[in-house]
This record gives structure tokens, sequence and C-alpha cells, in this order.
């Protein structure tokens, strides 16, 4: 029996992805419809819809997405190297849409300065990533670097590390901040504990620890605000 799958190309005009963000704007697509976009065309009697749902499905969501390198990709149904790789510099897009701030003068007043510039960049991430922002006398972020990628529940970091990475663009103070992948972002006795050796090396070499945020998905704790340092 022939397949009922439909094309894009089925769908009255006023229907399809491309058409409809032309219309009413990219916030009004479906995630599955932006995916789609990206991906262009379907394959064997199935939309590029369909797939866009499928990968959605596979991944878990976006959060799932945004980990899967192009050879993971590349095992789902309608997806080659030429798709998988629109995907993924969609998604590198993204990501440094989040980063490109920190080509301007950024100030940090506050947690909530500094949880501005890392929360899209790691709230998504399936792994924790470890990253210092580094500031001048005057709060103005001078440069930011990830300085270890863990676990799914740890983060290995070693002070000097910190330090020696503060030291290479002269920074008179950092702000540490790490991801939890479960999306919770309570601060275990882990981080505690690195916290407070991030201070004390800190004091040895004069450079501050202002604070140290720990990201969950839509959230942070800030470990300077809740006493901790």
């Amino acid at each position: 029996m022939e397949s009922q799958s439909f094309m894009l190309r089925d769908l009255p005009h006023e229907e399809r992805p491309r058409e409809r963000m032309m219309h009413y704007g990219a916030e009004s697509l479906s995630q599955a419809e932006l995916l789609a976009i990206l991906l262009r065309t379907g394959a064997h009697r199935e939309s590029a819809i369909h797939i866009a749902q499928r990968l959605l499905s596979h991944a878990g969501g976006l959060r799932g997405l945004a980990d899967l390198s192009i050879e993971e990709l590349t095992t789902i149904n309608g997806i080659g190297p030429a798709k998988a790789v629109q995907l993924k510099a969609g998604i590198e897009l993204g990501r440094r849409m989040a980063n490109s701030r920190l080509t301007e003068p950024v100030i940090i007043r506050s947690p909530q300065d500094a949880a501005e510039i890392l929360t899209e960049q790691l709230r998504y991430l399936q792994k924790e990533h470890f990253i210092c922002l580094f500031l001048n006398t005057k709060n103005h972020v001078i440069a930011q670097e990830t300085l270890s990628m863990g676990s799914l529940n740890a983060s290995i970091v070693h002070p000097r590390e910190v330090f020696r990475a503060a030291m290479k663009c002269s920074s008179a103070a950092i702000i540490c901040a790490h991801n939890h992948p479960s999306g919770d972002p309570t601060p275990s006795p882990e981080d505690i504990s690195l916290t407070s050796r991030l201070m004390q090396a800190g004091e040895i070499v004069g450079i501050d620890v202002l604070d140290h945020l720990v990201i969950g998905d839509s959230s942070y704790v800030s470990l300077k605000e809740k006493g901790y340092m």
C-alpha cells in the first residue's frame, strides 16, 4: 500500500514553514518547523517536518539535539552528511550569537549580569563545563575560557589551571561558572569545596574570585549570594 505521508509541497502554500516564517516571523514556527527549514527537503515520501519531528524525538528535544555529533545525526533516516552539517552549523551559529556580547564592552555589576552571559551557553550541554570570566580592575570582561569538561555529574578543575589562565590575560578578578546537566542548579558539596579552594588560591596570587555560578536549565545559583563566599 502506498504511504500516506506527504511532502511539504503537498501543503497549501500559506502553511509551508518558509512561507509562514516570511509572513508571521520565526517566533510563530514550532521547533520542528524551524528544523525543517534547515533540512530544506524531505526524503522517501516523508516531509522535512516529519524528519524534524523524528529528530527531536530521537534527541529528546532541543537540549539533546545540541549535543549530537554529525556522525550521530547521520544515523537518523532522512539525514545525510549535508543535512547533518546544516543542522550543526545552525546550532553553532546560535551558540556564537550567545557569545557575541563579549565582543562589546561588558561590565559585571551583579551575578545576574554574569548569568545573562553564560546561561544560554551552558544550559543545554549534556556534560559539565567549567568556565571562567576574566575581569579587569573595572569589572570589564576581558576574556572567557572553558577550563574543564567533565562527566554527567562532575567537573574536574584544579585551581592552578584557573589562575594560570587568569594571569595569562592579566586578569584582576574572575567569576567562575559551571552547569548542572540535570537542570537543577543547587550547589553540591563538591561545588562548595571547589569554591573555597579557589578563593584560598586567589588570595595567595592576588586575584579575587568574585563569584561561582551554578547554571541550571532555566535558573542559576550564585554561591556568593547564598553565603558560601
